[in-house]
């Protein structure tokens, strides 16, 4: 432990923390904010998720507050509603044996605020709050390390590494959100804790996953990931495209694909989960796809039908990984669809079509992915305007945009008749009648001004003598 002269000494502790002290206090137990709220006060951001450290046991404070759901008692945790929030509160504990390298084997409520800190991952984290008095405690330097934008371990990082093996994942997680460097000591290690990380729940590594690629800039995260070894182990489909060559005569890619993809996640929206994850797998099916042929005494590259076959990856992937369905499908999509093609002649029957297979919902994220793929060629930001190939985007999305305007038709259901009208016609139920909407819909794709009862009914009919 250590001391640090410039370190803060106390912090305004929030109304609702104060009028819960007040009840543990007249009960004659201690309470103290630590983790992620302590942490985030001290680098100046708001905190919103409150966790209680106390020498009160679950039954303790069971008893003392109205509303208490045990979401972790046998680890002495508990989650108080008070106020309008929900506050973790958690007994002060000693664990003993890891032998899943995740849960301690035994827990004991005993001890002080310092021990309970120490059993903490970073120092970043190991610091607390008195909820009376707003006095920091800070026994192994965590506010040094949050001024000098550090993740540390709290004592030895290989034993904290095999005591819960998440804690590397979440090392190089803080690292991108935080923009914190790893120590160099806690980075060595690990590597060496890669043995046990194959024992992390495919669940929890998603969750870090997804927060790591909330942060501004997620590719250094995911090159130590592969680095350190751990992305072999959970999408070893990705850590393939390292070293998978794109370049050829033509000028269009200058990294690998695996590089590509974390440049392309870097240039998609920060907020925009199934944007990043798009990008990050839009390639995936490259090394398995990928051909050299010759034309014009050159060597040229391609990776023909790589965005089909990735579509089916990154569906197989995501639900390996626990995503829910619709995120895995919704970003697979986006993926079989990353390589559309765009011509000025397009009729305007060709642009609705198009709609009409990637949905309207969709064509921004769609726009959103193929810019990222364009800043992961190059890692510069694509300036739309003076150029080819962002003249023609612009162009399909004002055409895109013209047609959304005007409400054109782009599914059945925009069909100025449906079913029961063509029935009552005199075109019997089954599978001719469903052959008929379709035709019928067809036809308002080319001209929407066909779009009306008057005109759609005898067409139908039309259709159905034909089918019959």
């Amino acid at each position: 432990m250590r001391q640090d002269a410039t370190a803060r000494r106390r912090m305004d502790v929030p109304r609702v923390l104060a009028k819960m002290d007040r009840i543990f206090a007249e009960a004659g137990f201690e309470a103290y904010l630590v983790g992620g709220a302590v942490r985030d006060t001290l680098l100046g951001a708001r905190a919103s998720d409150y966790d209680i450290a106390t020498n009160a046991e679950p039954q303790d404070v069971i008893r003392l507050f109205r509303r208490v759901i045990p979401t972790g008692i046998q680890h002495g945790t508990v989650t108080v509603l008070f106020m309008g929030h929900r506050i973790e509160v958690t007994t002060f504990r000693s664990e003993s044996g890891y032998t899943d390298s995740r849960h301690p084997d035994a827990v004991s409520f005993r001890g002080d605020i310092e021990d309970d800190l120490s059993r903490r991952d970073f120092t970043m984290n190991a610091i607390a709050v008195s909820l009376k008095t707003g006095e920091i405690i800070d026994p192994f330097g965590g506010q040094g390390d949050i001024r000098r934008r550090l993740i540390r371990t709290v004592g030895s990082p290989y034993a904290r590494f095999t005591e819960d093996a998440l804690r590397p994942i979440r090392a190089i997680r803080f690292s991108a959100c935080l923009g914190f460097d790893i120590d160099m000591p806690t980075l060595e290690a690990i590597p060496l804790s890669v043995p046990w990380i194959g024992q992390v729940s495919v669940e929890r590594f998603r969750d870090e996953l997804v927060k790591l690629l909330g942060a501004g800039e997620p590719s250094g995260a995911l090159g130590l990931l592969e680095n350190c070894g751990i992305l072999r182990i959970f999408i070893p489909e990705l850590a393939a495209c390292r070293g998978v060559g794109q370049g050829d005569g033509r000028g269009f890619h200058q990294f690998d694909v695996l590089d590509h993809l974390y440049y392309s996640c870097d240039g998609a929206p920060r907020d925009n989960l199934n944007v990043r994850l798009a990008a990050l797998f839009h390639d995936i099916a490259k090394p398995l796809t990928k051909k050299t042929r010759r034309k014009d005494g050159e060597d040229l590259v391609t990776f023909y039908n790589h965005e089909r076959l990735g579509a089916d990856m990154t569906l197989r992937i995501l639900t390996r990984l626990r995503f829910p369905q619709k995120t895995a499908r919704y970003a697979a999509r986006l993926v079989g669809e990353h390589m559309f093609h765009y011509e000025s002649s397009w009729s305007g029957g060709a642009v609705r079509r198009f709609l009409t297979r990637v949905t309207p919902e969709a064509v921004d994220d769609l726009f959103s992915l193929r810019l990222a793929d364009v800043y992961g060629m190059t890692r510069r930001a694509p300036v739309l305007g003076g150029n080819p190939w962002s003249d023609t985007l612009v162009e399909f999305r004002d055409r895109i945009e013209g047609a959304l305007a005007r409400r054109d038709a782009l599914s059945l259901k925009d069909l100025a008749v449906n079913g029961d009208d063509l029935i009552k016609a005199g075109i019997p139920p089954g599978r001719v009648l469903g052959e008929v909407l379709r035709s019928l819909f067809e036809t308002i794709l080319d001209d929407p001004a066909e779009n009306t009862p008057e005109k759609l009914l005898p067409l139908g009919l039309n259709y159905y003598r034909k089918y019959q």
